[in-house]
């Protein structure tokens, strides 16, 4: 847990800050920086998408520790190259290879469900999410300040330290329970894929469908915070503070949610507690399209976040309910796939939405995706498509 905070915080020091980087690098206009804010954030979330399953595969065949170290280590690495980037272009591609190597929570998620009891796994599972969103709550207000005073290239050095201190700590001090299954394939056969886990579990299926919506209608906003705050502010000197201040508050309230979501799903139950967070979500996104100060956008984003922060553990949860241990590393690599796709196509929608119709359309857009996915899920408990058909079975 600790480590995965570390390794969180250091890629929310610098990934909330690129928009300004980008300044400094020569895009000044605002068309320019959303659509390169959007293309940095989609294509690495695209690459993502892309290589979770092979990690997540090879998870299986050879443990879930070496897959977290690769994708800390590879993160110290390739953010530490960020500093020395001088064109927008060069930052794009680095962060297309920090997508192919990276993963972090994906890969700390399904070696958490590997080592805790499956009937406490949402407790764990939420713990483990309480540690990324303190992760992300740290991470914004410490880069926020490191730019303002240093500039972002020393930003992108402390994200490389902090993530190879997180490597260290998985390497001196986790121990893996899990004993990966003797495969005689290749390397390259065993990186294959196995998407047969899918096949009649409509349940996982749904859940899977769920995951991308939530990420979706979320990166279509984040990525273009600091965008917002600097429209509202109209001075660009503060910015990287003021938009970290903003991110990390609703991070920290992601903290708070995932914590009570995994205690309180254990009573109620993991599908009835992830409606309740998408409702909130929903309602708490809503009025944000009409705010007009940064500080009534940073009341309104603790309120998401914190429902934000509800919903993963939850779906976690129900995603390791579906699945034998031997392969949860296929499968949330495959979750993690999905979800980084949401990540890749929500940035370049919103970019599209802002320079099309404005900011606060971002918002509403946001705001409806997770109405109609409140709705979907409240029709399927009041009907006789019950929550127990989807596979969000109530702990007893």
């Amino acid at each position: 847990m600790i480590a995965e905070l570390l390794a969180i915080m250091g890629f929310s020091t610098s990934n909330p800050m690129i928009p300004l980087f980008l300044r400094e690098l020569g895009v000044q206009d605002a068309a320019g920086l959303n659509w390169w804010t959007g293309a940095i954030n989609g294509l690495s979330s695209l690459a993502l998408a892309v290589f979770a399953p092979i990690w997540g595969a090879l998870a299986d065949h050879y443990g879930r520790k070496l897959m977290l170290l690769r994708a800390m280590i590879g993160g110290a690495v390739i953010m530490g190259l960020l500093a020395l980037a001088n064109a927008p272009w060069q930052v794009l591609v680095l962060k297309i290879l920090q997508g192919c190597v990276t993963g972090t929570v994906a890969a700390a998620t399904v070696l958490t469900a590997s080592l805790v009891p499956a009937a406490e796994a949402g407790y764990y599972l939420g713990l483990m999410q309480m540690s990324v969103f303190i992760g992300n709550s740290i991470g914004p207000l410490f880069g926020g300040v490191i730019t303002d005073l240093a500039g972002s290239r020393i930003n992108f050095l402390a994200t490389s330290v902090l993530l190879a201190l997180s490597a260290f700590l998985v390497i001196k001090f986790v121990a893996e329970d899990f004993v990966p299954e003797n495969k005689t394939g290749s390397l390259l056969k065993n990186a294959v894929p196995d998407f047969s886990v899918l096949r009649g579990n409509t349940s996982l299926k749904a859940l899977l469908a769920l995951i991308f919506t939530i990420q979706f209608a979320n990166a279509v906003v984040s990525p273009i915070i600091p965008l917002v705050v600097l429209h509202m502010t109209e001075a660009f000197r503060g910015t990287g503070s003021l938009s970290g201040l903003i991110i990390g508050i609703a991070s920290i309230a992601g903290a708070l949610g995932a914590l009570i979501a995994g205690k309180v799903s254990n009573r109620i139950g993991y599908g009835r507690a992830l409606l309740i967070c998408i409702a909130g979500s929903f309602l708490f996104y809503l009025p944000q399209g009409f705010a007009v100060t940064p500080y009534q956008l940073l009341v309104l984003r603790f309120f998401t976040g914190f429902f934000l922060g509800g919903t993963m553990p939850s779906a976690n949860a129900l995603i390791a309910q579906q699945t034998s241990k031997e392969h949860q590393g296929a499968v949330f690599g495959i979750s993690s796939s999905i979800s980084a796709g949401g990540n890749a196509l929500g940035p370049a929608f919103g970019a599209l939405a802002a320079n099309l119709i404005g900011y606060p359309a971002i918002f509403f857009l946001a705001s409806l995706m997770l109405g109609l996915l409140a709705f979907f899920m409240s029709k399927r408990i009041s009907g006789g498509f019950t929550m127990k058909s989807l596979g969000f079975r109530r702990r007893m």
